[in-house]
């Protein structure tokens, strides 16, 4: 007897038991061990806070125009070059216009981050919307669906190039220089950029709507409306959330690119893009003139992309944990 009592309690487990995680909480820390995810996260932090806030420590007016201080090096081309005319007034360097280096790298940051925000926004919506609309109600998966493909099969960069020559001017005169041209870039992108976002949702919504409890809901008299706000949109939020990280980084890409091109925002308004754009023709002399604003393109639009593979790992029960 004494053994069987010493077998029970050998098998009887003691040990305090773990307060259970919700379910945030698994992703939090799934999330937490994607480092690229971490670093690509805390990277996009500091150069959203910078872009917002670096101008109230940096206090230089990006257009102003310094003849005297014209074709400055950044501070740091002094390592290999002893007559790089340098300073530390200006230590990002200056244009062929006397125009601060840094202080452009700050206003264009905004522009580019504004833009990237605002269309990948538009995007999500669109996308959302049309995928439910699609995914749940059957007379409308047909023509939805085919005015996916229809977009999907358009070239982009030609579109975007036509709808700006198209309505740049009638939006500048309504709105003014600056304020036409985010309306109509932002508008342009957020368009042509949720046909992916529509499928990945469509699909979710498919698998959903047969579950058991949305039957349960339809059965119980909810109506349409009700089942899709309240079951399948906050099912869905997980595609949705990752397909934000990777349009955020498609619109960035496509304003720079519009801007390089010379038909975004005017010529005398930051952007990254714009700041390329205006490097090129002295690009041998200046390398770095390209090379800082390309880097912090390229930078920002990885950390995007590692912060939606993270989100992605975390928010995929079926990949949790591995």
């Amino acid at each position: 007897m004494t053994d069987q009592i010493q077998a029970i309690e050998a098998l009887q487990d003691n040990a305090p038991l773990k307060p259970h995680r919700s379910q945030w909480g698994e992703v939090w820390l799934q999330f937490r061990q994607h480092k690229g995810a971490m670093i690509g996260g805390s990277f996009l932090l500091f150069i959203t806070l910078a872009v917002l806030f670096g101008s109230l420590i940096w206090q230089v007016d990006p257009g102003k125009l310094d003849i005297r201080a014209k074709d400055y090096r950044p501070i740091y081309t002094a390592l290999w070059d002893s007559e790089a005319k340098t300073g530390w007034n200006h230590p990002f360097g200056t244009d062929q216009l006397g125009r601060d280096g840094l202080a452009n790298m700050l206003a264009g940051g905004r522009t580019s981050m504004a833009v990237g925000w605002a269309a990948m926004l538009l995007s999500l919506f669109l996308g959302a919307m049309i995928g439910v609309m699609a995914g749940y109600f059957k007379k409308f998966d047909g023509p939805l669906m085919r005015l996916t493909d229809l977009f999907l099969s358009l070239p982009i960069l030609p579109l975007l190039l036509v709808a700006v020559t198209l309505f740049r001017q009638p939006l500048r005169a309504n709105f003014g220089p600056e304020g036409g041209m985010f309306i109509l870039i932002v508008g342009v992108i957020g368009i042509t950029s949720w046909m992916h976002t529509a499928r990945i949702v469509r699909g979710d919504v498919l698998a959903l709507k047969e579950r058991e409890f949305v039957l349960a809901a339809r059965a119980s008299g909810t109506t349409s409306r009700g089942i899709i706000t309240r079951h399948l949109l906050p099912n869905v939020v997980s595609p949705i959330v990752v397909s934000a990280t990777f349009g955020l980084a498609t619109a960035i890409i496509t304003e720079s690119s519009l801007s390089f091109l010379g038909v975004g925002f005017p010529s005398d308004f930051p952007t990254w893009g714009k700041m390329l754009a205006d490097s090129v023709p002295r690009m041998t002399e200046y390398p770095e003139r390209v090379v800082l604003p390309g880097v912090a393109i390229s930078l920002t639009v990885l950390a995007v992309n590692f912060l939606g593979d993270g989100l992605r790992d975390a928010l995929d029960p079926r990949i949790r944990g591995r």
